[in-house]
């Protein structure tokens, strides 16, 4: 990579294939000459993305530049909106919305804070990612494979893998669930039905990409219908809700702020958004065209979350609204939800909030539907078939996020050119199999998807540095960003985030060992040290420079002001 990268003497740079073109100017100003062929040209038969398959069809086009004396322009914008709608699909799938149900039931509102400075967060990642697909022309995957070693780049693959299978999980089980509140479907049929009728959903990209984006768009928008109608039958206080705005954090609540943040950003989305933006083609060479790109798709981007956030938010109040009370929060093996349920054995009585009677206990997707009929009286059916139609239509969408994922990751880093079906059969083959044992143990243990899935959340939050680091690396390179390399502040605040993020990690690993014998230790020490080896291997270069930064301050610091005589000495 460093070899095909330009330096301040204007050496050859990464093109949009990756190969190197010539490049005109000095450092200031890096402008890259036209790519050379690659191998899958965009509309060729090898080339299977829905990119791809929109050259084909003759719609691929350059987006027009806007006028010098034009700030922001909705008809530009509109030309450039959908990669970001597409990409907040991750942030609506079932292990999210999961995540969000029960934040609202063992911890009130009080973790709403948690979820939006997580959106945040989740958004500056998603920008960089593309930032780093308009500016270079590769996306995520494409840069490991040139930038690390073939080792490195294939564990990072595999890391990624694993998480898109985590994330194909919950999503089977999610839609399965889904179909089980509106029809009655035990869930081992709902998961085979799933995985089966991804392929229908799936061919809709075949019609364009525009045709893509506005299906994305409506299931978006069915799920806002949904959550947004639970939330009108039974609103909480504006007093309590705006209370979850509070940076605060009761202790009952800890863990379940660890959890959130895990939950809210997918490992494989950034790697998906570096691909997606390059579906609008720009001038790589023209500096202004460039940066309009990067505007119109950081406002793509934050209109997308801004939604995903306020679909998020209104599904934990309703259960916040609903199911909470602090008894519960604080019982033995707690925090719990004040379910109005049978009791189970040894389970305490309770009255939620909203003057629900029960017993506390855990509650999920599963149970979410029927809290909901009884918490809502005279609406509760209509409460619990929209709840399922937002479930299902949450799994449904986001199994094409993944799926689009798993196809730039294959192809990026193993220059593996499939059809998208082939990709889409190898995944849910893979993700079935858990899918459909989740689902007939269920039907024994009613509280076995609740502890898989958080188990799962946990998986994309170990494997959420194999991601967040490269594209870290990536953008903080001058040599690979140019004059569109991250500034310094927003290094230190990224990297700074990086750090919480392996943190946050090591804190769900060691909570979930304590109590635990000591081979269970063991194996976590093990584990750990491996996990920060391979850290350290990813972020080598970046350790490097920033040791050096910091020698360099230091020896500045050591050598003090200079001495300045006066005449008479």
């Amino acid at each position: 990579l460093r070899r095909s990268l330009p330096d301040r003497g204007g050496r050859p740079s990464m093109s949009a294939d990756g190969r190197g073109s010539a490049l005109v100017g000095d450092g200031a100003s890096r402008k890259a000459a036209p790519p050379r062929p690659h191998a899958a040209q965009p509309g060729s038969v090898m080339d299977a993305s829905p990119e791809g398959v929109a050259a084909a069809a003759g719609e691929e086009e350059m987006m027009p530049r806007d006028p010098p004396s034009v700030s922001f322009s909705f008809k530009t914008f509109f030309v450039y909106a959908g990669p970001g709608w597409l990409m907040s699909l991750a942030y609506l799938d079932p292990g999210n919305l999961e995540s969000d149900l029960q934040s609202g039931a063992y911890t009130g509102f009080s973790l709403i804070w948690v979820l939006a400075l997580c959106t945040v967060a989740g958004l500056i990642l998603q920008v960089l990612a593309a930032r780093l697909g308009t500016v270079t022309g590769l996306n995520l995957a494409q840069a490991c494979r040139r930038g690390y070693s073939r080792r490195t780049a294939l564990t990072i693959w595999i890391m990624t893998e694993i998480a898109i299978i985590g994330s194909d999980i919950q999503e089977v089980v999610g839609s399965a669930i889904g179909l089980k509140i509106l029809f009655g479907w035990p869930l081992w049929f709902g998961s085979l039905f799933t995985g089966m009728d991804t392929f229908t959903f799936m061919a809709i990209h075949y019609f364009g990409k525009r045709a893509l984006e506005v299906f994305i768009f409506v299931l978006v928008m069915l799920m806002m219908g949904c959550f947004f109608t639970n939330f009108s039958i039974a609103p909480p206080a504006a007093s309590e809700f705006f209370s979850g705005f509070e940076f605060k954090c009761p202790g009952y609540a800890a863990l379940q702020l660890v959890g959130t943040m895990g939950a809210v950003i997918m490992p494989h989305n950034i790697y998906l958004h570096s691909a997606l933006v390059q579906s609008r083609r720009v001038d790589r060479g023209d500096e202004i065209h460039v940066r309009q790109a990067n505007k119109y798709n950081i406002v793509d981007s934050a209109v997308a979350l801004i939604i995903s956030f306020l679909i998020n938010v209104a599904l934990l109040s309703s259960f916040a609204n609903g199911f909470f009370t602090e008894d519960c929060a604080l019982a033995a093996g707690g925090p719990l939800a004040c379910v109005p349920t049978a009791a189970s054995t040894g389970a305490a009585r309770c009255t939620s909030e909203g003057g629900l009677a029960g017993f506390c206990g855990e509650i999920g997707l599963d149970e979410g539907g029927d809290a909901l009929r009884t918490l809502f009286g005279n609406s509760g059916s209509l409460g619990e078939k929209l709840f399922a139609l937002g479930i299902l239509a949450a799994g449904q969408a986001s199994t094409m996020t993944g799926t689009f994922a798993g196809q730039y990751v294959m192809e990026g880093f193993l220059e593996w050119h499939v059809p998208i079906w082939l990709r889409t059969l190898i995944t849910r083959a893979i993700a079935l199999g858990p899918a459909v044992v989740v689902a007939l143990l269920t039907s024994e243990r009613p509280n076995l998807n609740n502890t898989v899935n958080q188990w799962l959340n946990i998986l994309q939050s170990v494997q959420l540095p194999f991601a967040l680091l490269p594209i870290l690396h990536f953008v903080s390179d001058g040599d690979l960003m140019g004059q569109f390399v991250l500034q310094r502040r927003w290094q230190v605040f990224t990297w700074g985030l990086a750090m919480l993020v392996i943190g946050v990690n090591a804190y769900l690993v060691l909570n979930q060992a304590i109590g635990s014998p000591a081979w269970v230790w063991i194996v976590c020490a093990v584990f750990f040290a491996a996990y920060l080896g391979f850290i350290s291997v990813i972020i080598r270069s970046d350790l490097r420079r920033i040791a050096g930064r910091l020698a360099r301050c230091f020896r500045r610091s050591a050598r003090g002001p200079p001495l300045v005589l006066d005449g008479a000495s």
